[in-house]
């Protein structure tokens, strides 16, 4: 640490709270304890910086861990700076990609922010933050702003880089754009005078070229990079995304369906569940049955209320549970024979064909209580049809 600061046990027990789940760099919980008492004898709040490429509009559960951690810092007092990638996004992060990575419109990029914003709210209180768009400051850089920013790195360091070390390696080519990607982020953090900046851990580099490019630009007293694990989808396997619909729990689920996508992850997921996605404990001597629930109920209640909370649990109980039939499923009158994959499509039981036929071929369809085995199985009678274990429809010819 930069200077020797008396630290107050009151901000040591904060800085442990701040880091459940969390790792900081470069000094760890004390690091930031150095941090929250500096600010505090300075009479300042700690402005703690998230970028935000959106990518695609909606928002998951995986978007919440780092939204949770931002929260706390706000109950505590401090600035969250919100940055819209207006400029990065059009670049494309290439962090974990094995190729580079399309890049957005300025149209696309207002449109996912503002949806971003509005998921946003359930967590953070986007009224307390600063919300700012680096493209306010980028765009208007001259080339030899540019080149000045270029030179606080080497190329060599950024082939250290797992990912483009990895495409150097087999020979597939990395723009000189791409290279251009952490040294705008990291500039944010000059723009903004962060003093914490969080990331997943597929962001480390990006969090520890800030340090580097606010040394270059004349600051004394570098921010920390506050990083947080990405959680796996319900399949327990592949990271949570929008890419895997079947195994992502949205902000903008039902309630039952994000109580049943909880249900269904493996209970080796649930301790990282509760660390991450609750402020409760997980609880390794209970039945893993009784404390998914538990773990599901928590999380529903949190974004969509306690009254559908328990409808959503009383719901799988009784469908999942006991095997009942739900008594308000939707009717569907068709007038002629429907082809199962473009019937469940349809009925927005998934949201692809390739969705349904990774569903039929799992034995999670069935019509009138009977697997359906085919692809080509065609709906030609009335009946009811379940797409997994909580989507039913009445089928009325």
């Amino acid at each position: 640490m930069a200077e020797e600061l008396k630290i107050e046990q009151k901000f040591i027990d904060e800085a442990k709270m701040l880091c459940r789940g969390a790792e900081i760099l470069p000094d760890g919980f004390m690091g930031l304890a150095y941090k929250l008492q500096k600010a505090h004898n300075e009479n300042r709040p700690l402005r703690v910086k998230l970028g935000l490429d959106p990518t695609r509009p909606d928002l998951h559960l995986g978007h919440s861990v780092v939204m949770r951690k931002l929260k706390q810092f706000q109950d505590l007092g401090h600035q969250v700076v919100l940055i819209v990638g207006g400029a990065t996004a059009m670049v494309g992060d290439p962090s974990g990609k094995s190729e580079t990575r399309p890049a957005l419109s300025k149209e696309q990029v207002e449109e996912n922010a503002k949806s971003y914003f509005e998921q946003m709210s359930n967590v953070v209180d986007i009224k307390r933050a600063e919300v700012t768009n680096n493209a306010d400051w980028l765009h208007s850089m001259s080339f030899v702003e540019m080149l000045k920013l270029a030179t606080s790195t080497t190329v060599a360091k950024m082939l250290t880089r797992d990912d483009f070390a990895k495409r150097y390696e087999e020979g597939r080519p990395i723009s000189v754009v791409e290279f251009f990607y952490p040294l705008m982020q990291a500039y944010d953090s000059v723009a903004v005078k962060a003093d914490i900046e969080l990331g997943g851990t597929d962001q480390r580099f990006n969090l520890l070229m800030g340090r580097d490019v606010q040394a270059h630009y004349g600051f004394e007293d570098f921010q920390l990079a506050m990083l947080l694990p990405l959680i796996e989808g319900t399949d327990g396997q592949v990271k949570m995304s929008k890419t895997y619909p079947e195994h992502c729990i949205s902000f903008t689920d039902s309630p039952k369906d994000m109580y049943g996508k909880l249900m269904s992850i493996p209970d080796e997921l649930m301790p990282k569940y509760y660390l991450l996605l609750t402020d409760l404990d997980f609880n390794k001597d209970n039945n893993p049955r009784d404390e998914k629930m538990r773990l599901a109920y928590e999380i529903v209640r949190m974004y969509k209320g306690e009254d559908d909370a328990k409808t959503a649990q009383n719901d799988f109980v009784n469908v999942v549970q006991k095997k009942c039939i739900p008594e308000d499923i939707e009717e569907i009158k068709l007038d002629e024979p429907q082809n199962i994959l473009d019937l469940l499509l349809k009925l927005g039981f998934v949201q692809s064909k390739g969705e349904a036929r990774r569903l039929i071929a799992g034995g999670g369809v069935k019509f009138e209580g009977e697997k359906v085995a085919s692809t080509d199985f065609l709906i030609d009678k009335s009946g009811v049809l379940q797409g997994g274990k909580r989507k039913y429809a009445k089928i009325i010819f």
